[in-house]
């Protein structure tokens, strides 16, 4: 019998409200809705070069920033992450990507050890794009980090355009 790997976290607090579904062993299917638009566009380029079907509902109180919503999915993200590897047998603990996005290039190194890192190496031109805030590309991955369980690497080795820049990190991540 094949296992599934897959999990649903619900978080609510008094800033935001989530509901993230994750299947590992999916095809890339995606339904993203965090109201923040490139961060939604960005979960879902995660969702189809990772080839995990991947759903989000998000509110949060946007009218003060994106902040909470964007960590809070992250934490989402991560508890899920670490909830379908279950005891982590049959992966590979490691992983490396490097990805190109026009000028941009990207490489991030996963561990799955249990121990919580990140290691962010990212400059970026814009502090926003749209509604959305530059600096929490940071925090999404620190808290996935924290949640997963999972030492991440993300370094910038060239790039100027801020969009290129974050959508070759969210694939190379993938």
């Amino acid at each position: 019998m094949e296992t599934v790997r897959s999990a649903e976290v619900l978080r609510k607090t008094s800033e935001t409200e989530i509901l993230l579904q994750l299947e590992l062993d999916g095809t890339g299917k995606h339904q993203v809705d965090t109201e923040i638009p490139f961060f939604s566009h960005m979960l879902t380029l995660f969702a189809a070069h990772s080839l995990c079907d991947l759903k989000v509902a998000a509110r949060g109180d946007l009218e003060v920033d994106d902040h909470h919503s964007v960590e809070d999915i992250g934490i989402c993200l991560g508890q899920a992450i670490a909830q379908a590897i279950g005891a982590k047998q049959g992966i590979n603990r490691y992983g490396e990507a490097t990805v190109p996005m026009d000028e941009a290039l990207v490489r991030v190194v996963l561990d799955l050890s249990g121990r919580a890192c990140l290691v962010y190496d990212v400059s970026l031109n814009r502090s926003q794009i749209g509604p959305f805030a530059t600096e929490n590309v940071a925090e999404f991955f620190r808290a996935v980090a924290n949640h997963a369980g999972m030492n991440i690497h993300i370094d910038l080795i060239r790039g100027s355009n801020s969009h290129h820049i974050i959508e070759a990190v969210f694939k190379a991540f993938a």
